[in-house]
């Protein structure tokens, strides 16, 4: 081939026109307005498409979540089922081994109870919804809902506070001690030597004793208000009047036992003869009666007791004695026991006695 056609060919490569021109077609310059309407577009579209994933995924999940409150469902139904069917067949057991129980010993055969004495409904009382009744609960301020509760323990105890509610609180009377005991009047306040033997002498000995002691810690709670101020303020002062608190305190535990006629016989008789002399105005006698209360009449053995190994026939008389020390019973009758103490220690500075040989020391 010459030089020529050589020259031809690479010439006619060159005019040829080129695949990657740009396109004459498409504008050269784009306007910022149509380039911001195609973001928008574009950004929108990626918008719907998140959303879209977000309602399949929220979706799914609840599905999920029903599929499982299903399940669980299921298996509660499952469980009071078996629960109700291991509990009756329980209850069939226990009513063959009575019935087999009492025909090997004699005993007449149990009637059969009825299909619906075990319900509610039984006694008159209606049932009550779920929805209504633990919004009653909650009206009384009460839990709604306790642990382990089923729906006839939660309609149970909603009527035992409704039944509670409607009894009558008892009156608590004015005093240093609040009580529920009606308290006498000061002329019916003598006590007995003896206690009485009926009931209603007992309960009418416990109000007296009750009123005699709410009069006594009044008047010394009158009494110390009356003092001076520097008095008052002074150490003796405020010891005097805190003894005076510390013993309506720990007189409060005496007066519930009074209350609920819950009291040793033998603690009754001694502060039923503290009290009857104390009112007769011998409170030498009625230290020795709280002395007697509060020590006892037991021997008390002092030095050796024993010599050898052999155990002494009169030895364990020692402590029998129908005079032992009540104040060692507990520490609330203890401390009772000692405000009765202080009471007494009072009234003879309220109410001296006429013979000053009838002065405690």
């Amino acid at each position: 081939m010459d030089f020529a056609s050589l020259m031809s060919k690479e010439i006619s490569k060159s005019k040829a026109p080129k695949s990657d021109a740009p396109d004459s077609s498409k504008p050269k310059y784009a306007r910022r307005g149509d380039v911001e309407a195609a973001r928008v577009a574009a950004y929108n579209e990626e918008q719907e498409r998140l959303s879209r994933e977000r309602e399949e995924k929220l979706n799914q999940k609840r599905k999920f979540e029903d599929e499982e409150a299903e399940r669980r469902r299921e298996r509660d139904d499952k469980k009071r089922k078996l629960a109700e069917e291991s509990r009756k067949k329980r209850e069939e057991e226990e009513a063959a081994r009575e019935r087999e129980r009492r025909k090997r010993v004699g005993l007449p055969e149990v009637p059969p109870t009825e299909a619906g004495d075990d319900k509610d409904g039984a006694n008159g009382e209606e049932d009550i919804s779920e929805e209504e009744l633990l919004e009653k609960l909650r009206g009384m301020d009460e839990p709604a809902i306790l642990f382990g509760e089923t729906h006839k323990g939660r309609l149970k105890r909603y009527r035992r506070l409704v039944q509670r509610s409607l009894t009558p609180k008892p009156k608590m009377s004015d005093g240093p001690i609040p009580t529920t005991l009606e308290l006498v009047p000061e002329v019916e306040m003598k006590i007995p030597e003896k206690v009485p033997k009926d009931l209603e002498g007992k309960r009418f000995l416990f109000r007296q004793l009750a009123s005699y002691f709410n009069m006594v810690l009044k008047e010394w709670e009158l009494a110390l208000a009356k003092r001076d101020l520097s008095v008052k303020q002074s150490m003796q002062g405020r010891q005097a009047y805190n003894a005076m608190v510390q013993s309506k305190e720990n007189m409060t535990p005496l007066f519930r036992k009074l209350e609920k006629e819950d009291i040793d016989d033998g603690v009754v008789d001694h502060v039923v003869e503290i009290v009857s002399k104390a009112q007769q105005r011998r409170y030498v006698d009625a230290n020795d009666a709280y002395l007697r209360l509060s020590i006892g009449k037991a021997a008390w053995p002092i030095g050796v007791t024993m010599v050898g190994i052999h155990e002494r026939s009169a030895r364990e008389k020692l402590h029998q004695s129908d005079q032992q020390a009540h104040i060692l019973s507990d520490e609330s009758t203890r401390k009772y026991l000692q405000s009765i103490k202080r009471c007494l220690s009072f009234a003879q500075t309220r109410w001296p006695p006429d013979d000053q040989l009838q002065i405690m020391g």
